[in-house]
């Protein structure tokens, strides 16, 4: 996503999810814009409409979805700043269960006025008590290889690990309690696996950094600071790690994905027409920017063929091939392979 400009993260996320085609174009070496392929998927209805008291369909109320994970069991976590913040789908659309109320935060991340702006600080803050809203802290949900349920709280500098049950087993951060030493985060975004079990995590809105930890979270290094040179951060959003142990974060900010060794040495940088917020690694070794599908070199591989898609704030991906996009603008948007 472009810098937002309009003094409000949230309006400048809406506008794009409600229908910017955003990274339809990609830079060619020499600088001009070639297209990316469409790739053959179809967009579904998703998921099955709740029925009202008259005995007929209704939309779904999802606030600003924010994030998607699929579950061990198959299941589709579906995560939005709203009551009931957490909610489980089977892939055919019907839902499971739902829980999570009082888990979040009620402070919201927003963007910094341009005239506040100084090079070495944050364009973003976060904004509690009655401005703030329920849930609003729900950024992302993602699910380990164990079968674990990771959920981050961005405002809350929390994130909590959860057994499949949705029992906490584990925290990092502390609740309400913001800072970059090992054990504090400011506004984190998203957390990772990598193969060997270690977390990583970027401490992405307030800070500019990505932390890792051990599979148990003690605390082993970081790396990153402000700025837009190899290895810097304007808004680190997303992050995924490849099976040799490469790692992928979205600076969104600055309009790129940057790329790692394990112990946070650059390795390169994808430029993006615009700044891209979910990440998702395939079992196959292909990754997911947004909307746009790449290989782990950067190369396009193509896109799904619908507006507003590449833009999207969380990705995941079933073993079979179904996408999808989590879109603040309140909606999830389900692709099947053709």
């Amino acid at each position: 996503m472009p810098i937002c400009r309009t003094g409000s993260l949230a309006l400048c996320l809406l506008a794009l999810a409600a229908g910017r085609p955003a990274g339809a174009l990609q830079p060619a070496r020499g600088g001009a814009a070639s297209p990316i392929a469409n790739l053959p998927h179809r967009l579904v209805e998703w998921p099955v409409p709740p029925t009202s008291a008259a005995g007929v369909p209704s939309p779904w109320n999802f606030i600003q979805v924010s994030s998607v994970a699929i579950t061990s069991r198959g299941t589709v976590l579906v995560l939005h700043r709203g009551a009931h913040p957490v909610l489980e789908f089977n892939r055919d659309g019907t839902l499971v269960r739902s829980w999570g109320d009082g888990l979040f935060s009620e402070g919201k991340v927003a963007g910094i006025a341009e005239k506040y702006w100084t090079p070495d600080k944050s364009h973003y803050s976060a904004v509690y008590g009655p401005a703030g809203c329920a849930s609003c802290g729900a950024h992302s949900v993602r699910v380990d290889p164990q079968g674990n349920i990771w959920l981050v709280d961005a405002p809350g500098h929390v994130i909590y690990k959860l057994n499949a049950d949705g029992k906490e087993v584990m925290r990092l951060g502390r609740k309400g309690v913001s800072g970059t030493g090992p054990d504090t985060f400011n506004l984190p975004t998203d957390v990772a696996f990598a193969p060997g079990g270690e977390l990583y995590v970027t401490d992405g809105y307030g800070s500019a950094r990505v932390v890792k930890y051990s599979r148990d979270g003690k605390y082993l290094l970081q790396w990153g600071k402000r700025g837009k040179g190899p290895g810097e951060f304007g808004l680190p959003h997303n992050l995924v790690v490849d099976a040799q142990g490469r790692v992928y974060v979205t600076d969104r900010d600055n309009q790129r994905v940057e790329v790692f060794d394990a112990n946070g040495k650059f390795l390169q940088e994808w430029p993006t027409t615009d700044g891209i917020s979910g990440l998702f690694m395939t079992k196959d070794q292909r990754i997911w920017t947004g909307g746009v599908l790449r290989n782990l070199d950067g190369t396009p591989v193509g896109r799904l063929n619908a507006q507003g898609t590449t833009g999207a704030h969380g990705v995941a991906v079933t073993d079979s091939g179904e996408v999808y996009l989590a879109q603040l603008s309140g909606i999830v948007q389900k692709f099947v392979p053709q």
